[in-house]
């Protein structure tokens, strides 16, 4: 049996200011979280972590990110795999589009 396909237009779903300066909507499957960010020049994301496996991809834009005391400056094209539970945090250079997708789901974001 072929499973349902989803389709969804991103540009439906509510928009949140959960960092000032900053702009994401979520996208939840049954087993990841996808975050959608806009985030305008000098946008500083705070030190955290999470028990998910992480996957960023810059879009657009120049951005920092902060891994374990480690800094990698990701432009547009790159993309980054953060292992679960290590401390991260990043800064938009520039405005800054970029992807997120969690494993497994983000349930603090539904």
């Amino acid at each position: 049996m072929i499973e349902e396909v989803k389709v969804y237009q991103i540009s439906d779903f509510e928009q949140r200011e959960l960092i000032p300066n900053s702009e994401v909507c979520f996208l939840h499957s049954e087993n990841m979280t996808m975050a959608e960010w806009h985030f305008k020049p000098n946008t500083s994301l705070p030190e955290h972590s999470h028990p998910h496996e992480q996957v960023t991809k810059i879009i657009s834009g120049e951005f920092e990110l902060n891994v374990g005391g480690k800094t990698f400056r990701l432009k547009t094209g790159s993309a980054a795999v953060i292992p679960p539970n290590l401390i991260h945090s990043g800064k938009a250079i520039t405005e800054c589009h970029v992807i997120d997708v969690f494993h497994p789901v983000r349930d603090e974001y539904r």
